[in-house]
């Protein structure tokens, strides 16, 4: 696995504050810091999260990610599709700590017609239909793991329809995580929403790693955002990943940019429960 640079001095920032794109900062892991000092120029931290999704069973992969947040000690949520879930993977999270199950759709299974976009949670079927499903997984993902269940909903493919959000707390869910920066905090009553803002996937380009310099790009433009005003400022950064997708330089930069971020005293990994402002607590019915 190749190392980030040392992390450089921090409160080297250009004068008034302000991040420069120049040749003096070319380094992808330089921009990141450049950034984070910033932040803590401000007096302020940046907050991040971590959401892994498609969980289903125990694997060589799950294994790797679950021992990348134990030695970071990184929280990660892991998006487990009801429906699919298997008991290996009860056994394999039974002392990970590090790991909150929240819930990813129900069988992950597409139901829009050929040549539309893939979604499961869409219109295309009688809503009642969709909503029982999904309480269905949740209290069975709740008997599986207890405690260690956060009721939040991940809508496979990040694709939701409003009519379903609205009855999500009805149906005991207290937060929704879907991919870009939220619209509002609450979008329902009894709902909160906290999404992920950076994927290191190209799924268009056969589920290629798209490299340090486009992963270090899209969080520093999304914390950029948030230090500026121009999306939620109180929204964490999100991070998502596939573990069952991940090529080699993926996972070396995962492994890479939690370490890094833990150096940085401007940069925090938070857990899930944090994330969503601690509606998780709030056991569902």
């Amino acid at each position: 696995m190749s190392s980030p640079p040392v992390h450089p001095k921090e409160g080297s920032l250009p004068p008034g504050g302000m991040v420069r794109c120049d040749e003096s900062v070319t380094s992808p892991w330089r921009r990141l810091d450049v950034e984070l000092d910033a932040w803590r120029a401000a007096g302020r931290q940046a907050d991040l999260w971590w959401r892994d999704d498609d969980a289903c069973r125990d694997s060589p992969q799950l294994s790797r990610l679950v021992a990348i947040a134990g030695e970071t000690n990184t929280p990660v949520a892991l998006a487990v599709i009801p429906a699919l879930a298997e008991p290996s993977l009860v056994d394999a999270l039974a002392k990970a700590d590090v790991v909150t199950v929240v819930q990813h759709g129900y069988a992950h299974r597409n139901h829009a017609p050929l040549g539309a976009r893939n979604w499961e949670l869409g219109n295309h079927r009688p809503l009642h239909r969709s909503m029982a499903e999904l309480e269905e997984g949740r209290i069975s993902l709740e008997r599986c793991f207890g405690r260690r269940f956060a009721p939040l909903l991940v809508p496979p493919w990040n694709r939701i329809d409003p009519a379903i959000v609205e009855q999500l707390p009805q149906r005991g869910f207290r937060g929704l995580s879907t991919f870009g920066p939220r619209a509002q905090a609450t979008p329902v009553p009894g709902l909160v929403q906290c999404n992920t803002h950076v994927d290191p996937i190209a799924w268009r380009r056969d589920r290629a790693f798209i490299g340090v310099d486009a992963a270090i790009d899209r969080l520093v433009l999304n914390l950029a955002a948030r230090r500026g005003g121009t999306v939620d400022p109180s929204e964490p950064t999100g991070l998502l990943t596939h573990h069952l997708d991940f090529p080699a330089a993926a996972w070396d930069f995962l492994a890479d940019l939690l370490a890094h971020t833990r150096r940085h005293v401007a940069a925090t990994w938070i857990d899930v429960h944090t994330a969503f402002g601690g509606v998780t607590s709030v056991r569902s019915a």
